[in-house]
């Protein structure tokens, strides 16, 4: 088992951190301030090749693995925790496409999606369908070479901002396997959003509900199969949670630079703060913890990237484990700033704003919780090889 990056490795997260340094770093405090969705700089990111991560190549993504993906949203994070956990959702959302679109479909979308220049949104929760999402209502009929969608969707994140609506709607019958998978053009005939919601933190992106009214969309914007929609949310959802852990962990290790700058810098009691032994042991803890935090998500990474049959368990321990860790950081991070933690000078509460939503979203950290004990309880033990 070998921890080391390799020289490839070494250049993607080289560049991934001179784009966060330079095109996130500094703007970050007034797109969270101003609410503004920054598209310039996400097209940007496109033309590096951050919007198509793990697409496939004959679509203009890069196809890299989920480890490699993970090296370099962990650089980004550092950067803009919010602008790059929806660079994590337009990549799942592109990597649906390319993967699973058919033919005609990935002509008319796929390297615009891969490109940055056309932005996607996931649709999957509703009002009553939050963790249990195989319950979900939101029907497509199929009408001669259309499907009709009706229903609504929350906490849709870009909704409103974005192009293309990756929409999980139900065209059979109860349960998960009556559920399937569509492309829908975010402006087409039937759709109307709500408000932007006033939110704690990810603030340079919007989320709002989407309702849709009859929504004809072309038959052959169904991705894969009939029935199969559940079955590829839940494989979008396995990368989404190690996804969102990766962001847990660059902005913690953000957070820990930050601190610990701050307490070279910062004098009390005629001495720098970084002198008193209660902080050094309060650091040594914050990076021991987020060392232990990123190894997971990387052997989750790898995991998934492998085909391990215990993929999604080690997903789900990686997420439960980095977004709690992660906003413990921090929060400690915060906390040896004193009160200019608290202040908006800095950016150490922007850092524990945003972090916070991570231990919901992409399943909350207690359904985490299920889907371990359930793969323990069956099996005696998750695999350590």
């Amino acid at each position: 088992m070998n921890f080391e990056l390799n020289e490839e490795q070494r250049a993607f997260v080289d560049a991934a951190a001179q784009f966060s340094r330079e095109m996130l770093a500094p703007s970050a405090a007034d797109w969270d301030r101003e609410h503004t969705f920054p598209i310039d700089v996400i097209r940007a990111a496109g033309e590096m090749g951050f919007c198509g991560l793990y697409c496939q190549p004959q679509h203009g993504g890069l196809g890299l693995s989920r480890l490699n993906a993970s090296l370099i949203f962990e650089q980004l994070a550092a950067g803009c925790t919010s602008t790059t956990a929806y660079l994590t959702i337009h990549n799942m959302a592109s990597w649906m496409v390319s993967t699973w679109a058919t033919d005609q479909a990935a002509e008319e979308w796929a390297a615009l999606l891969t490109s940055g220049q056309k932005l996607a949104s996931y649709c999957l929760t509703e009002p009553n369908a939050g963790s249990d999402a195989a319950a979900l209502a939101t029907r497509a009929e199929k009408v001669g070479d259309s499907y009709l969608i009706s229903g609504s969707k929350v906490f849709i994140s870009g909704a409103g901002d974005t192009d293309l609506l990756i929409v999980m709607a139900r065209t059979g019958g109860s349960g998960p396997k009556g559920i399937s998978a569509f492309m829908v053009p975010a402006d087409a005939d039937g759709i109307s959003y709500g408000r932007r919601e006033p939110k704690m933190g990810w603030n340079s992106q919007a989320t709002r509900s989407v309702s849709f009214d009859k929504v004809a969309v072309p038959a052959h914007y169904l991705l894969a199969e009939e029935g199969q929609g559940f079955a590829l949310a839940m494989k979008g959802l396995d990368g989404g949670r190690i996804n969102i852990a990766t962001c847990s962990v660059g902005t913690a290790q953000q957070a820990v630079e930050d601190a610990s700058r701050y307490l070279s810098e910062r004098k009390q009691f005629g001495k720098p703060l970084a002198d008193f032994q209660a902080l050094q042991f309060m650091l040594a803890d914050m990076t021991t913890e987020l060392v232990a935090a990123r190894q997971l998500v990387r052997m989750a990474a790898s995991k998934l990237d492998n085909g391990d049959s215990d993929a999604t368990t080690y997903a789900a321990m990686a997420k439960r484990f980095a977004t709690d860790v992660g906003f413990k950081v921090v929060d400690d991070a915060l906390q040896l700033f004193g009160g200019y933690g608290y202040i908006n000078e800095y950016p150490l509460e922007r850092y524990l704003r945003d972090l916070r939503v991570h231990r919901i979203l992409e399943g909350t950290n207690e359904i985490m919780r299920l889907i371990i004990s359930r793969r323990v309880l069956a099996d005696g033990m998750v695999s350590i090889t």
